[in-house]
């Protein structure tokens, strides 16, 4: 092949790539995003709801046992976090307190139940009638928090993470130096914005991850770094 043609070649392949490494770059935001929206009104008001979270510890043989200690530090750790957070939030941020959150525990069920229906469909098991649209909706079943906190948003949370043992680490190192394929802790995400006028999810991003603890708080802001990433700024 002549060295010009090569070059041409070469240069055709970099532009290819270039291209699709921008739409992709482009599609990312849009991905999370209900279809026609893009950014929250500048006056609109958000409601954040305390996470769902559970913590749990993993034992030398694999048992899985919840720890209500370690779920209470990463609580407090994701509270303080999500609290740094205002400047991506906004200025009119309201919150609800575990105590006042369980009225609505109806609601944050449906919100696990619709989360997880989106984590399934949106992009691997894709339904026919959704495609690649974020096209979800809790309904008429968040007026209730509409009516009673004149919000505009409600952003919802779930979390859950898992933490192997020393003991479990050294079973897991044992397992890989005879060539298995061991799984350790996993942390496990979702967050929604949901239009509280409308009940549609218009905006959605999870975390599934072998890395990442919430018992500490530098580690815990990072996460929700991480659970917040493309989160609708609001409108100029």
């Amino acid at each position: 092949m002549p060295a010009f043609a090569s070059r041409f070649t070469l240069s055709m392949l970099l532009a290819l790539l270039l291209a699709a490494a921008s739409a992709q770059a482009q599609e990312a935001p849009s991905k999370h995003l209900a279809p026609g929206f893009t950014t929250r009104p500048a006056d609109s008001r958000l409601l954040v709801l305390p996470a769902d979270m559970e913590l749990f510890s993993i034992s030398a043989g694999g048992v899985v046992e919840p720890r209500a200690d370690w779920t209470d530090a990463a609580q407090k750790h994701f509270t303080q976090a999500l609290a740094g957070q205002r400047r991506k939030l906004g200025a009119t941020v309201a919150d609800l307190t575990p105590a006042q959150a369980e009225e609505f525990h109806e609601i944050v069920a449906l919100h696990k139940a619709v989360a997880d229906a989106i984590s399934l469909h949106h992009d691997d098991l894709r339904l026919p009638t959704k495609g690649k649209r974020l096209d979800w909706s809790l309904g008429d079943a968040v007026r209730p928090l509409k009516e009673r906190t004149g919000a505009d948003y409600a952003l919802f949370t779930w979390m859950r993470d898992s933490y192997t043992s020393t003991e479990r680490k050294a079973v897991l190192l044992g397992m890989a130096l005879l060539g298995a394929i061991p799984l350790g802790g996993e942390q496990v995400g979702y967050a929604s914005l949901v239009d509280l006028n409308t009940g549609r999810v218009v905006w959605f991003n999870e975390l599934n991850r072998f890395w990442g603890d919430l018992r500490e708080p530098q580690a815990a802001s990072e996460t929700v770094d991480a659970l917040l990433k493309n989160f609708p700024p609001l409108q100029q």
